[in-house]
Protein backbone atom coordinates (compact mmCIF):
# COMPACT_ATOMS: atom_id res chain seq x y z
CA UNK A 1 0.00 0.00 0.00
CA UNK A 2 1.40 3.40 -1.24
CA UNK A 3 -0.87 5.16 1.00
CA UNK A 4 -2.71 4.10 4.67
CA UNK A 5 -6.13 5.02 3.06
CA UNK A 6 -8.67 2.84 1.49
CA UNK A 7 -12.35 3.22 0.83
CA UNK A 8 -15.36 0.88 2.03
CA UNK A 9 -16.50 -2.17 0.84
CA UNK A 10 -20.18 -0.89 -1.02
CA UNK A 11 -19.73 2.83 -1.12
CA UNK A 12 -16.89 3.43 -3.77
CA UNK A 13 -16.98 3.65 -7.62
CA UNK A 14 -15.38 4.79 -10.60
CA UNK A 15 -17.51 8.08 -10.70
CA UNK A 16 -15.30 8.94 -7.58
CA UNK A 17 -12.24 9.68 -9.29
CA UNK A 18 -13.81 13.03 -11.25
CA UNK A 19 -13.07 14.38 -7.52
CA UNK A 20 -9.29 12.77 -6.61
CA UNK A 21 -6.47 10.99 -8.67
CA UNK A 22 -6.75 7.03 -7.48
CA UNK A 23 -2.87 6.96 -6.71
CA UNK A 24 -3.80 8.29 -3.40
CA UNK A 25 -5.53 5.28 -2.42
CA UNK A 26 -3.96 2.42 -0.66
CA UNK A 27 -5.85 0.05 -2.09
CA UNK A 28 -9.59 -0.44 -3.26
CA UNK A 29 -12.64 -2.33 -1.79
CA UNK A 30 -15.11 -3.76 -4.04
CA UNK A 31 -18.45 -4.32 -3.29
CA UNK A 32 -19.25 -7.62 -1.60
CA UNK A 33 -19.80 -10.08 -4.26
CA UNK A 34 -22.21 -13.87 -4.02
CA UNK A 35 -21.77 -16.66 -5.59
CA UNK A 36 -24.97 -15.91 -7.55
CA UNK A 37 -26.18 -12.78 -8.50
CA UNK A 38 -28.44 -10.94 -6.36
CA UNK A 39 -31.16 -8.24 -6.47
CA UNK A 40 -30.92 -6.67 -3.26
CA UNK A 41 -33.83 -6.13 -0.74
CA UNK A 42 -36.68 -4.13 -1.39
CA UNK A 43 -37.17 -0.01 -1.15
CA UNK A 44 -36.55 1.61 0.41
CA UNK A 45 -33.37 0.35 1.65
CA UNK A 46 -31.57 3.61 2.45
CA UNK A 47 -32.43 6.24 5.41
CA UNK A 48 -30.54 9.07 6.21
CA UNK A 49 -30.28 9.21 9.97
CA UNK A 50 -29.14 12.57 12.39
CA UNK A 51 -25.76 11.16 12.43
CA UNK A 52 -25.09 8.52 10.05
CA UNK A 53 -26.62 6.13 7.54
CA UNK A 54 -29.26 3.17 7.56
CA UNK A 55 -28.79 0.46 4.38
CA UNK A 56 -30.66 -2.73 3.91
CA UNK A 57 -29.07 -3.03 0.54
CA UNK A 58 -28.81 -6.79 0.60
CA UNK A 59 -25.66 -7.36 -1.20
CA UNK A 60 -26.86 -6.06 -4.58
CA UNK A 61 -24.46 -7.76 -7.21
CA UNK A 62 -23.87 -9.65 -10.13
CA UNK A 63 -22.29 -12.61 -9.17
CA UNK A 64 -18.37 -13.90 -9.07
CA UNK A 65 -18.89 -14.77 -12.86
CA UNK A 66 -20.29 -11.54 -14.17
CA UNK A 67 -18.21 -9.83 -11.45
CA UNK A 68 -14.61 -11.15 -12.96
CA UNK A 69 -15.87 -10.54 -16.54
CA UNK A 70 -17.14 -7.27 -16.60
CA UNK A 71 -15.95 -5.17 -13.52
CA UNK A 72 -12.86 -6.99 -12.15
CA UNK A 73 -10.66 -5.24 -15.29
CA UNK A 74 -11.73 -2.02 -14.66
CA UNK A 75 -10.43 -2.04 -10.94
CA UNK A 76 -7.39 -3.47 -12.12
CA UNK A 77 -6.85 -0.71 -14.68
CA UNK A 78 -6.22 2.32 -11.96
CA UNK A 79 -3.06 0.47 -10.91
CA UNK A 80 -4.02 0.46 -7.34
CA UNK A 81 -4.17 -2.87 -5.14
CA UNK A 82 -8.17 -4.22 -5.51
CA UNK A 83 -9.35 -6.27 -2.33
CA UNK A 84 -12.47 -8.24 -3.59
CA UNK A 85 -14.79 -8.56 -0.74
CA UNK A 86 -16.89 -11.87 -0.85
CA UNK A 87 -19.55 -13.60 0.93
CA UNK A 88 -21.29 -17.05 1.14
CA UNK A 89 -23.71 -18.60 2.59
CA UNK A 90 -21.72 -21.78 3.74
CA UNK A 91 -17.86 -23.12 4.30
CA UNK A 92 -18.14 -24.83 1.07
CA UNK A 93 -19.91 -22.03 -0.81
CA UNK A 94 -17.00 -19.42 0.44
CA UNK A 95 -14.38 -22.25 -0.37
CA UNK A 96 -15.69 -22.46 -4.01
CA UNK A 97 -15.93 -18.86 -4.36
CA UNK A 98 -12.55 -18.29 -3.83
CA UNK A 99 -11.08 -21.14 -5.59
CA UNK A 100 -13.00 -18.96 -8.84
CA UNK A 101 -11.34 -15.84 -7.51
CA UNK A 102 -7.78 -17.71 -7.42
CA UNK A 103 -8.13 -17.89 -11.08
CA UNK A 104 -8.38 -14.36 -12.04
CA UNK A 105 -5.83 -11.80 -12.42
CA UNK A 106 -4.89 -8.77 -10.49
CA UNK A 107 -6.32 -9.40 -7.28
CA UNK A 108 -4.20 -8.57 -4.47
CA UNK A 109 -6.31 -10.04 -1.61
CA UNK A 110 -9.91 -10.59 -0.57
CA UNK A 111 -11.84 -9.32 2.50
CA UNK A 112 -14.04 -12.40 3.73
CA UNK A 113 -17.69 -10.70 4.88
CA UNK A 114 -18.54 -13.07 7.71
CA UNK A 115 -21.44 -10.79 9.25
CA UNK A 116 -23.91 -12.93 6.37
CA UNK A 117 -26.18 -15.88 7.68
CA UNK A 118 -24.64 -19.40 8.02
CA UNK A 119 -27.41 -21.58 6.71
CA UNK A 120 -25.53 -24.30 8.01
CA UNK A 121 -25.70 -23.20 11.54
CA UNK A 122 -29.80 -21.57 12.03
CA UNK A 123 -28.97 -18.99 9.86
CA UNK A 124 -26.71 -17.11 12.60
CA UNK A 125 -23.90 -15.04 11.10
CA UNK A 126 -20.70 -16.84 10.76
CA UNK A 127 -19.29 -13.87 12.75
CA UNK A 128 -20.79 -14.23 16.05
CA UNK A 129 -18.97 -18.11 16.45
CA UNK A 130 -15.36 -17.79 17.31
CA UNK A 131 -15.15 -21.77 16.90
CA UNK A 132 -16.48 -21.33 12.63
CA UNK A 133 -14.55 -18.40 12.19
CA UNK A 134 -11.15 -20.16 12.75
CA UNK A 135 -12.66 -23.11 10.74
CA UNK A 136 -13.81 -20.63 7.90
CA UNK A 137 -10.66 -18.87 8.17
CA UNK A 138 -8.33 -22.17 7.83
CA UNK A 139 -10.51 -23.17 4.84
CA UNK A 140 -9.60 -19.81 2.97
CA UNK A 141 -6.72 -19.48 4.44
CA UNK A 142 -5.08 -23.06 2.70
CA UNK A 143 -5.93 -21.79 -0.33
CA UNK A 144 -4.68 -18.84 -1.71
CA UNK A 145 -1.37 -17.23 -1.19
CA UNK A 146 -2.90 -13.43 -1.42
CA UNK A 147 -3.44 -10.65 1.52
CA UNK A 148 -6.52 -12.76 3.66
CA UNK A 149 -8.77 -10.33 5.53
CA UNK A 150 -11.34 -11.12 7.28
CA UNK A 151 -13.92 -8.31 8.22
CA UNK A 152 -15.54 -8.37 11.88
CA UNK A 153 -19.06 -7.21 12.87
CA UNK A 154 -19.13 -5.01 15.81
CA UNK A 155 -23.01 -7.07 16.90
CA UNK A 156 -20.79 -9.59 18.95
CA UNK A 157 -20.48 -9.77 22.93
CA UNK A 158 -16.56 -10.20 22.73
CA UNK A 159 -14.82 -9.19 19.53
CA UNK A 160 -11.38 -9.62 20.58
CA UNK A 161 -12.32 -13.72 20.92
CA UNK A 162 -13.77 -13.50 17.71
CA UNK A 163 -10.12 -11.82 15.85
CA UNK A 164 -8.14 -13.79 17.96
CA UNK A 165 -9.69 -16.88 15.92
CA UNK A 166 -9.46 -15.43 12.68
CA UNK A 167 -5.97 -14.95 13.55
CA UNK A 168 -5.53 -18.46 14.72
CA UNK A 169 -7.28 -19.94 11.06
CA UNK A 170 -4.67 -17.65 9.31
CA UNK A 171 -6.03 -14.34 8.82
CA UNK A 172 -3.15 -12.02 7.05
CA UNK A 173 -5.12 -9.19 8.40
CA UNK A 174 -8.31 -8.14 9.81
CA UNK A 175 -11.15 -5.01 8.90
CA UNK A 176 -13.53 -3.72 11.51
CA UNK A 177 -15.69 -2.63 12.24
CA UNK A 178 -18.71 -3.70 9.54
CA UNK A 179 -22.07 -1.72 10.61
CA UNK A 180 -24.08 -1.81 13.58
CA UNK A 181 -27.52 -2.94 13.37
CA UNK A 182 -30.13 -0.37 13.40
CA UNK A 183 -33.63 0.88 12.77
CA UNK A 184 -35.60 3.81 11.92
CA UNK A 185 -39.67 4.81 12.07
CA UNK A 186 -41.71 7.39 11.28
CA UNK A 187 -43.55 8.90 14.11
CA UNK A 188 -46.43 9.93 12.41
CA UNK A 189 -47.21 6.85 10.75
CA UNK A 190 -45.44 4.42 12.74
CA UNK A 191 -44.30 2.84 9.76
CA UNK A 192 -40.41 1.46 9.08
CA UNK A 193 -38.26 4.04 7.30
CA UNK A 194 -36.35 0.33 6.31
CA UNK A 195 -38.48 -2.29 4.01
CA UNK A 196 -36.39 -4.52 6.38
CA UNK A 197 -36.82 -3.61 9.30
CA UNK A 198 -33.62 -3.93 10.88
CA UNK A 199 -30.80 -2.69 8.91
CA UNK A 200 -26.77 -1.91 8.87
CA UNK A 201 -25.58 1.20 10.17
CA UNK A 202 -23.16 3.52 9.41
CA UNK A 203 -21.61 6.57 9.66
CA UNK A 204 -19.98 9.57 11.86
CA UNK A 205 -22.10 8.14 14.38
CA UNK A 206 -20.74 4.75 14.86
CA UNK A 207 -16.74 6.29 15.36
CA UNK A 208 -16.49 5.59 19.44
CA UNK A 209 -17.80 2.14 19.05
CA UNK A 210 -15.70 1.34 16.32
CA UNK A 211 -12.17 2.79 17.61
CA UNK A 212 -13.24 0.77 20.93
CA UNK A 213 -13.71 -2.28 18.70
CA UNK A 214 -10.08 -1.40 16.86
CA UNK A 215 -8.58 -0.80 20.55
CA UNK A 216 -9.29 -4.09 22.39
CA UNK A 217 -8.78 -6.15 19.16
CA UNK A 218 -5.21 -4.69 18.59
CA UNK A 219 -3.98 -5.64 21.91
CA UNK A 220 -5.18 -9.00 21.16
CA UNK A 221 -3.85 -10.09 17.76
CA UNK A 222 -0.88 -9.38 16.16
CA UNK A 223 -1.89 -9.00 12.45
CA UNK A 224 -2.78 -5.72 11.27
CA UNK A 225 -5.89 -4.07 11.23
CA UNK A 226 -7.78 -1.93 8.96
CA UNK A 227 -10.18 0.42 10.59
CA UNK A 228 -13.60 1.30 9.36
CA UNK A 229 -16.61 3.35 10.92
CA UNK A 230 -16.79 7.14 11.06
CA UNK A 231 -14.04 8.27 9.60
CA UNK A 232 -13.97 11.16 8.08
CA UNK A 233 -10.77 13.44 8.68
CA UNK A 234 -7.40 12.91 8.64
CA UNK A 235 -7.45 13.65 13.09
CA UNK A 236 -10.10 10.67 12.96
CA UNK A 237 -7.40 8.41 10.84
CA UNK A 238 -4.88 9.56 13.75
CA UNK A 239 -7.22 8.35 16.66
CA UNK A 240 -7.27 5.12 14.83
CA UNK A 241 -3.78 4.88 14.65
CA UNK A 242 -3.31 5.23 18.11
CA UNK A 243 -5.89 2.95 18.53
CA UNK A 244 -3.84 0.44 17.00
CA UNK A 245 -4.75 0.34 13.06
CA UNK A 246 -2.54 -0.12 10.38
CA UNK A 247 -4.44 1.50 8.06
CA UNK A 248 -7.76 3.16 7.80
CA UNK A 249 -10.77 3.12 4.98
CA UNK A 250 -13.37 5.92 4.79
CA UNK A 251 -17.08 4.57 3.84
CA UNK A 252 -19.97 6.79 4.68
CA UNK A 253 -18.53 9.81 4.30
CA UNK A 254 -17.49 9.40 0.88
CA UNK A 255 -21.21 10.45 0.20
CA UNK A 256 -21.08 13.60 1.83
CA UNK A 257 -17.43 14.56 0.65
CA UNK A 258 -16.15 12.60 -2.20
CA UNK A 259 -12.82 14.33 -2.14
CA UNK A 260 -12.31 12.96 1.75
CA UNK A 261 -9.54 10.23 0.88
CA UNK A 262 -7.43 12.56 -0.93
CA UNK A 263 -7.50 15.15 1.81
CA UNK A 264 -7.00 12.55 4.58
CA UNK A 265 -3.52 11.52 2.91
CA UNK A 266 -2.52 15.08 2.50
CA UNK A 267 -3.10 16.11 6.34
CA UNK A 268 -2.12 12.94 7.51
CA UNK A 269 1.39 13.83 5.28
CA UNK A 270 1.09 17.35 6.89
CA UNK A 271 0.88 15.97 10.43
CA UNK A 272 3.86 13.70 10.29
CA UNK A 273 6.21 16.29 8.74
CA UNK A 274 5.25 19.16 11.05
CA UNK A 275 5.94 16.36 14.06
CA UNK A 276 9.03 14.67 12.49
CA UNK A 277 7.35 11.59 12.84
CA UNK A 278 5.87 8.65 11.02
CA UNK A 279 3.19 6.53 11.31
CA UNK A 280 4.46 3.31 12.29
CA UNK A 281 5.83 5.39 15.60
CA UNK A 282 2.15 6.13 16.47
CA UNK A 283 0.15 2.94 16.02
CA UNK A 284 -1.18 1.68 19.02
CA UNK A 285 0.40 4.06 21.27
CA UNK A 286 -2.98 5.90 22.88
CA UNK A 287 -1.84 7.29 25.83
CA UNK A 288 -3.79 7.81 29.09
CA UNK A 289 -5.19 4.65 29.88
CA UNK A 290 -4.17 3.24 32.98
Amino acid sequence: MRTPVTVASGTFGLEYLDYFDSACLGAIVTKTITRQPKAGNNPPRLWETEAGLLNSIGLQNPGVELFIRDNLPEWTALNVPVIVSFSGSTIAEFSEMLDILEKADGIAGYEVNISCPNVANEGLAFGVDAGVVEELTCELSNKTERELIVKLSPNVTRIDEIAKAAQVGGADSLSLINTLLGMAIDWRTGRSRIARGVAGYSGVAVKPVALRCVYEVARNVSIPILSIGGICTWQDALEFFYAGASAVSVGTHLFREPEAPAKMVQGLQQFCQKNNCNLEAIIGNVNGID
